[in-house]
């Protein structure tokens, strides 16, 4: 069982305070997205009310923000897909180049929409950053045929998800998908295509070179980023109530904008009280 924890990081700091209801925004776009992807995938039930191994409390602790998945053996492999180019893969193409740019051409902008969707792997870290590789070394990594399938696969799903995205206004700018291998069979796994797996925008706020707002954890960045004095090491500085509210509501504006159904509608389903 993956219970999604509505606790949140920035700057690889894990803040003190919880974002109500942000777990079941990842879980409840998950499942969402579980239903629109034609792959094959771990999820079985997300409904605790069946769960019969929990407690009657702990099915309502956890009402929304769990699944009952397939166990995986896990492809120590990110799968990231870059529609545009921004965050640290813009700073490595703005500082000359490296192994998430690599095939992209020169005279690009911040936020450019690239030519077409690349492929951009990295490996799973169990602890610490996750280092970007090249294609040849993706390749020598995981060998070349599971390379090309989980390539493949990652490029259909996110033109899936950015072709969703788009008619209801938002760009898909980049996500990461990981895969998990069950009775020999490669099947997606953990949460897809929500706003901590991925870069969500509003279309009509998009210009290339601009710094684009977007469905995350903005509002805590932004006001870390006024915090003089904080080094941005632990412990990070307590966050105000209207820090941890705007940003609860970006993540519902998230859930409601990409499946066109309210937020309260879901929690109701899920037998939240």
């Amino acid at each position: 069982m993956l219970v999604a924890t509505d606790r949140i990081s920035a700057f690889d700091v894990v803040l003190g305070e919880d974002i109500p209801h942000k777990g079941r925004v990842l879980t409840g776009l998950s499942l969402h997205w579980f239903d629109i992807l034609d792959t094959p995938h771990h999820l079985i039930s997300a409904d605790t009310r069946s769960m019969s191994f929990l407690a009657p409390d702990e099915q309502a602790e956890f009402a929304g923000r769990a699944m009952l998945v397939h166990a995986a053996e896990v492809i120590p492999m990110e799968c990231v897909i870059r529609g545009y180019l921004y965050g640290s893969s813009w700073k490595e193409y703005a500082s000359g180049g490296g192994p998430t740019t690599e095939h992209l051409p020169e005279g690009l902008e911040m936020a450019s929409k690239l030519p077409e969707p690349i492929f951009t792997p990295a490996t799973k870290a169990e602890s610490g950053h996750d280092e970007n590789l090249t294609e040849a070394e993706a390749r020598d990594f995981v060998g070349d045929a599971l390379y090309e399938e989980l390539r493949t696969r990652s490029l259909s799903i996110y033109e899936t998800g950015a072709t969703y995205a788009a008619q209801r206004g938002i760009i898909l700018a980049d996500t990461k998908f990981e895969f998990g291998i069950v009775d020999d069979e490669i099947i997606l796994i953990d949460e897809v295509l929500t706003p901590d797996s991925s870069r969500y925008w509003p279309a009509d706020a998009w210009r290339p070179g601009a710094v684009m707002p977007s469905f995350d954890k903005q509002p805590v960045r932004d006001w870390l980023e006024t915090q003089d004095g904080w080094n941005k090491e632990p412990p990070a500085p307590p966050m105000p109530v209207e820090v941890v509210e705007a940003t609860s509501n970006r993540y519902i504006e998230a859930y409601e904008r990409l499946t066109g159904n309210p937020f309260d509608d879901y929690l109701t389903s899920m037998g939240v009280t």
